[in-house]
């Protein structure tokens, strides 16, 4: 909108169409699907379809912040999308990560050595859209062939922009479950920094910072809520869940805490 933005708009394409033509960024991103059911607010991850031995546990967190009690909403939690182990119905869990920002920082330090900060802002801009486009792009792969839960689904952009297919792929980190240390069960689980090269900082960053990761869920009715506050017992009992100290559980929670 605007002469501006239609500027800005141009001069990302060239800087696009350079980099596409140079090949000096490279994507790269892995999917798995694995044998899951819930068990209360966690997922067991299954080694395999025997279902016999649990080599890893996604952990949730439950909304508990006050609903209209006439609207009868549910106080959701990630595992509620997976089928609980006592039904005995084989459910599935996936997950993914996802980079485009391999060959960016070289190019935003040349840029910046020429001081050029508008194209290396360019650059890391455009890293981080194309990373978010992978995600997009393989979440559709897995939707309609990997996983194939709608394999015939036929959706435009709008309606992809309006996240009107089935399935959702919330990260760690963020409303749906706002622990980000969760993503290190991801990382162990798929080998990921083994097989992509995306690595976790100390605090629980994926480096290149143009990446994205997640849980695919195929659940018809799952979506995407915000966990909100929490109080202290949820995260005593979510300490005890995850094997952790709870003053350390506390600290990785602390800006969702409804409590000094």
């Amino acid at each position: 909108m605007g002469a501006e933005a239609q500027k800005l708009f141009n001069e990302a394409q060239v800087a696009l169409k350079k980099i596409i033509a140079d090949k000096s960024v490279k994507a790269t991103g892995i999917v798995g699907f694995y044998p899951a059911n819930s068990v209360g607010d966690d997922i067991e991850v299954y080694e395999d379809e025997t279902r016999s031995k649990v080599v890893a546990k996604f952990h949730g967190l439950r909304q508990q912040a006050e609903k209209d009690p006439e609207a009868k909403e549910p106080f959701l939690s990630l595992s509620d999308f997976i089928a609980p182990k006592e039904t005995g119905i084989p459910d599935y869990v996936g997950l993914f990560a996802c980079s485009a920002g391999f060959g960016s920082d070289e190019l935003v330090k040349q840029f910046k050595a020429q001081n050029d900060d508008y194209n290396a802002i360019m650059v890391e801009s455009l890293a981080d859209r194309l990373a978010e486009a992978f995600a997009e792009k393989l979440h559709e792969i897995v939707r309609k062939d990997l996983w194939g839960y709608s394999a015939g689904e036929q959706l435009g952009t709008e309606d992809l922009i309006k996240i009107k297919y089935q399935g959702i792929r919330p990260a760690p980190g963020y409303p749906s479950q706002p622990d980000h240390t969760e993503k290190a069960t991801m990382w162990k689980l798929a080998n990921i920094t083994e097989q992509t090269g995306i690595s976790l900082t100390e605090s629980f960053a994926m480096w290149p910072a143009a990446s994205v990761s997640g849980l695919y869920f195929a659940h018809p009715q799952s979506s995407y809520f915000a966990v909100g506050k929490i109080s202290k017992q949820q995260v005593e009992e979510y300490a005890v869940r995850k094997g952790e100290d709870f003053e350390k559980t506390q600290t990785w929670l602390q800006p969702i805490l409804n409590y000094d």
